[in-house]
């Protein structure tokens, strides 16, 4: 008897559980294709298929979904953007896929940082995750430079790979994934190549 009501009681809580995840995914995707402002509790209930108030019960307050949302959305993000310092063009393959899936997203964000505080929040977290990609991916590159020389040199890497260069090839001049890849690639290697310290001015 115990045993069967330990059983059912497990069941319950992966049930609750999985609603919760469905339900931060629910965020996570409307907040891909809409404005904040519209990712309302209905629309993410509607979404998750589920009820407004079962949302509440599981996360209490809307501040308090989203929080829990950005928490899962990083975790998938620093999956998606595996790092081999030891294999560039395959960690930026890997960053060209995330910007695939999540680039149109991203530029979403930015367009409402300037009166969406939530928004100007994510993508500020958005950029010092870059930033600290960057300095991991070309950890070899940087280490070769002088110390007061590699804040620049991570600007620039910055700029070469940021998800705005993604989409002026991807989206404003219609290149493949794999074009769009390519030219990333030789961007990365024309800064390297400036940066090398034997070449560099």
């Amino acid at each position: 008897m115990k045993s069967t009501r330990a059983y059912t009681m497990r069941v319950r809580a992966d049930q609750v559980q999985q609603t919760r995840e469905r339900i931060l995914d629910a965020v996570v995707s409307l907040a891909g294709d809409r404005p904040l402002a519209r990712c309302t509790l209905p629309a993410i209930a509607e979404r998750a298929g589920v009820s407004v108030q079962t949302v509440l019960r599981a996360y209490g307050t809307r501040d308090d979904l989203f929080a829990a949302a950005r928490e899962r959305a990083t975790a998938h993000v620093l999956a998606e953007r595996r790092i081999d310092p030891d294999d560039v063009p395959a960690t930026v393959a890997a960053l060209v896929d995330h910007y695939e899936a999540r680039g149109d997203g991203v530029l979403l964000l930015v367009g409402q940082e300037r009166w969406e505080p939530l928004a100007a929040e994510i993508t500020a977290g958005g950029r010092r995750l870059h930033r600290e990609w960057v300095a991991r991916t070309f950890a070899h590159t940087l280490g070769r430079l002088p110390v007061d020389r590699r804040e620049r040199a991570v600007d620039l890497l910055v700029a070469a790979t940021d998800v705005s260069v993604w989409k002026l090839w991807r989206r404003d001049a219609g290149r493949t994934r794999d074009e769009t890849l390519e030219r990333m690639l030789a961007f990365v290697a024309s800064v390297t190549r400036q940066l090398d310290p034997d070449t560099a001015h």
